[in-house]
C-alpha cells in the first residue's frame, strides 16, 4: 500500500461538544498497517448498541448531538471514522478506496467488537454501505435509523443533484470539509467548522474525500451494485427489525424524493419524518431526530 497519512492528535484538541475519548484499532483483520478510530459511548453491556455511520466528508464528530440522547436513555453508542476520515489513518492512494474496502472495513469492525443487537444510525455512505450489512449478519441487527441515504443498486439514475455534487467535488481535489458544512449548515459556529477540517492538514490527506462521489454505483456493473440489489431485495422481502426514518427536507442530493423510494425499499418502513429546516447533514439538527426515534422503537 502505498504511503499512509495519520493526522496529528494536536488537530483534534479543541472539539466542541465532543469529549469522548478517542479509541484506536491497530491490527483489525484484513486491514492490518492501518489504524482504525472510534468512539465507544455508554454502558458496555446495554441492550442496544447504536451503531452511527457518518458519510461524505464527515466523521464520528457528525453525531455529537445524537449519541447523548441514545446514552441518556442507557443505550450504547458506537461511530466509528471510514479509512481516510476523522482521526482513522488516510491512504494517499485514490485507489484503495473502493465499495468493498469501505464494506470489509465495516464488518471486520463489527466482528471485533463483537457487536449485537445493532441499531443502525446512517446517512449518506454510512447507508449506502450500512443498509448491505443486515442480510450478511442477520442476528446481529435489530433496528434501522435511516437519514438521507440510499443504495447504490446501479439501476437507478442517479439525480441531477447527485451528478451536479459528484461533478462539484471531482472539480475540486482540495475541497475544504469545514466550509462546506458551515454552507450547508449556517448555524455552525466557527469552531465546529473547524472540527470538520481538523483531520486534513492539506490536500494529500484528502483522497477518501475526493473518492466517496466517484465510487457511487452509477450503473448495473459497477462495484457494490449488485450486492446493493441483493440487498434491496433483502430488505424489500426479509427484513423483520423496527425502522424510524427521517429527511432532511432541504438535501437537494438525497432529499425526500431518494428517500421516498428508499422507504419503499425497507419492509413495514412507516413514513418518514420530515424536518423542515434539515439538510444533506441532518445529523446537525439530530438531538430531535434522535428522541423522535427512541419513542418511535419504544412504541414498536
Amino acid at each position: 500500500m502505498a504511503e499512509i497519512l495519520r493526522t496529528p492528535e494536536a488537530r483534534f484538541s479543541e472539539l466542541p461538544n465532543f469529549n469522548w475519548e478517542p479509541i484506536y484499532i491497530e491490527n483489525l483483520k484484513g486491514f492490518e498497517g492501518l489504524r482504525l478510530h472510534y468512539i465507544d459511548a455508554g454502558p458496555l453491556d446495554a441492550d442496544q448498541v447504536f451503531l452511527c455511520l457518518h458519510g461524505e466528508p464527515t466523521w464520528a464528530y457528525l453525531y455529537r448531538k445524537m449519541i447523548p440522547v441514545f446514552t441518556d436513555a442507557g443505550h450504547r453508542a458506537v461511530a466509528p471514522d471510514f479509512f481516510g476520515f476523522g482521526r482513522s489513518d488516510k491512504p494517499q492512494d485514490e485507489s484503495v478506496y473502493t465499495f468493498e474496502f469501505h464494506r470489509q472495513m465495516l464488518t471486520a469492525f463489527i466482528k471485533h467488537l463483537d457487536l449485537q443487537n445493532i441499531t443502525l444510525v446512517c446517512q449518506d455512505w454510512g447507508g449506502i454501505l450500512g443498509l448491505t450489512l443486515p442480510m450478511d449478519m442477520p442476528n446481529r441487527f435489530d433496528r434501522l435509523l435511516v437519514m438521507n441515504t440510499t443504495l447504490g443498486t446501479g439501476d437507478v439514475e442517479l439525480t441531477k443533484g447527485f451528478l451536479d455534487w459528484q461533478a462539484w467535488v471531482k472539480s475540486r481535489p482540495d475541497l475544504s470539509p469545514g466550509r462546506l458544512l458551515k454552507l450547508a449548515c449556517p448555524h455552525l459556529s466557527d469552531a465546529e467548522s473547524a472540527a470538520y477540517e481538523a483531520p486534513f492538514l492539506d490536500i494529500c490527506y484528502k483522497a477518501g474525500v475526493r473518492r466517496f462521489p466517484q465510487i457511487v454505483p452509477d450503473r448495473p456493473d459497477a462495484p457494490g451494485a449488485a450486492l446493493s440489489r441483493k440487498a434491496r431485495e433483502w430488505l424489500r422481502s426479509n427484513w423483520a427489525g423496527q425502522t424510524f426514518m427521517a429527511v432532511g427536507t432541504q438535501d437537494p442530493v438525497l432529499g425526500p424524493p431518494v428517500m421516498q423510494a428508499l422507504q419503499k425499499d425497507i419492509r413495514n418502513c412507516p413514513e418518514p419524518y420530515e424536518h423542515p429546516d434539515a439538510g444533506h447533514f441532518v445529523q446537525e439538527w439530530g438531538s430531535d431526530i434522535a428522541k423522535k426515534a427512541l419513542v418511535a422503537f419504544e412504541k414498536g
